[in-house]
């Protein structure tokens, strides 16, 4: 009997089954991904580069179909499915491209040796547990890099994500993966612990829930493994002038609502300065108001469903009790829509307390908050104090120096000037505070699951350096 379902939040009708592993297959798997890497880890930088360039052919020449698939999983617009896509093709043609540049030897000073380098060895199998807002990417920034040290992975998507899922793991056999270099799982939250905590698994990266990411890094911890955590954000969305007011909210809203607000990295706190405070909550109203909801295939639609029903009753309850406890004011929306599907009105909010729920803690949908603030300071310490969270941030304004200035003393994992959210397979990706720790991407991504590994070479005669300290 099936465990779970593919439940298409565009109809909110439930499409196919599946069925999750039993704890008894643990074993089976990671044997198979533990001889796996015997072999991947043997073969030549050369041969794993192409596996990754191939798969980036893979990606695109299958972009339809890919894009069709997790708009029916968790209702991403087609236009934005395909862009995903590209930027995971991307990712692993990066990896591909730069793999004896990324993979080099590091020449040290000998320090009283022949030679002395340090070599990048892989670690062995690799858990990753997914999240399905961006169910290819987020494998991608993973995948990509450790796979190309040679490295093996065990994949557990979000349950959610059943076709897009496999999909990540037909592409690179298709490409020439060895059988079992990678391992898609159907299993659920509760049976990881066991996978983390087993020693034929070398670490662990984790993008998705705080919860999850803390249970994650306990078991990790305990068992001297390492864990790279991505769970969220609150980014702030500063802008300092006036000058270009109309252009710059034009760039924010739709980084905001992309992917129906469900983006760890979109800005969710607009801070403006109270001057144009009020002409910035009229133009927002206006463009909130108008922004049209489809289903993923809806060439016209502004904004998709929500991942679930669920979800987007989640966000709604929050909405409510917020605007009932007077903790913001809803200007624009805040209702689910009157039809099948897991649909809600994009949201505009103001008034909105630093230290309430919807405030303080990330709002994963298509909610925007405006904050006033009277100058660069106080948009500064409302950025930093008002969230214990530190993904990214971007501060706007004509003054690049002083927007600059202004962007150093954000306690972010990324922060932009006049650009906000920008993702490309040769940027780091990660965040500080409860947006977790660790980085993906660019050299970043082959830094974390690898083992820095040390040679020193002398002659019988050299007398080096001492040997105790």
């Amino acid at each position: 009997m099936a465990d779970f379902a593919l439940n298409n939040p565009n109809t909110g009708k439930q499409e196919e089954t599946f069925q999750r592993i039993a704890d008894s297959d643990r074993d089976g798997i990671l044997d198979r991904s533990t001889a796996a890497f015997k072999e991947w880890s043997a073969t030549s930088i050369d041969e794993r580069a192409a596996v990754l360039a191939r798969t980036a052919d893979l990606y695109e020449e299958r972009a339809e179909e890919l894009a069709e698939h997790i708009g029916r999983e968790m209702g991403k617009l087609t236009r934005w499915g395909k862009a995903e896509i590209s930027i995971v093709a991307d990712i692993y043609r990066y990896y591909a491209e730069h793999a004896h540049e990324l993979l080099a030897d590091e020449e040290l000073p000998a320090q009283g040796a022949i030679h002395s380098y340090v070599r990048k060895d892989p670690l062995g199998p690799l858990l990753g547990i997914m999240p399905w807002n961006f169910p290819y990417y987020q494998v991608a920034r993973f995948a990509a890099p450790n796979l190309l040290l040679g490295n093996t992975i065990v994949l557990k998507h979000a349950s959610i994500c059943p076709l897009s899922s496999q999909d990540c793991e037909d592409l690179l056999v298709e490409a020439g993966l060895p059988k079992d270099a990678y391992i898609n799982i159907y299993a659920s939250g509760s049976q990881m612990d066991d996978f983390v905590a087993d020693k034929r698994i070398k670490g662990v990266s984790l993008t998705g829930s705080e919860s999850a990411g803390a249970a994650v890094a306990k078991t990790a911890g305990e068992n001297y493994k390492k864990s790279v955590l991505e769970l969220g954000g609150n980014d702030p969305f500063i802008v300092l002038d006036d000058e270009k007011l109309e252009w710059v909210l034009d760039q924010y809203l739709p980084i905001r609502m992309y992917n129906t607000g469900q983006a760890c990295n979109a800005p969710k706190r607009l801070i403006v300065m109270e001057d144009f405070y009020d002409r910035t909550v009229e133009y927002l109203e206006k463009k909130i108001d108008a922004m049209k909801v489809g289903s993923f295939d809806d060439e016209n639609a502004d904004i998709g469903p929500l991942s679930s029903i669920d979800a987007r009753d989640e966000i709604v309850e929050r909405l409510q009790k917020a605007a009932q406890n007077g903790e913001a004011t809803i200007r624009v929306g805040g209702k689910a829509l009157d039809r099948e599907g897991a649909y809600m009105e994009p949201t505009l909010l103001t008034d909105v307390d630093p230290k309430a729920d919807v405030g303080c803690n990330e709002i994963f949908g298509p909610v925007a908050i405006v904050y006033k603030v009277k100058d660069a300071d106080e948009a500064v310490k409302v950025a930093n104090e008002a969230s214990e969270y530190g993904l990214s941030g971007s501060v706007w304004g004509a003054d690049v120096e002083a927007a600059a200035k202004v962007a150093s003393q954000l306690k972010d994992g990324m922060t932009f000037v006049n650009e906000a959210s920008v993702t490309a397979a040769g940027l780091p990706f990660g965040g500080v505070g409860r947006s977790g720790y660790g980085r993906e991407l660019a050299r970043w991504g082959v830094g974390e699951f690898v083992n820095e590994h040390l040679f020193r070479v002398s002659g019988q005669d050299d007398a080096g350096l001492s040997p105790a300290l």
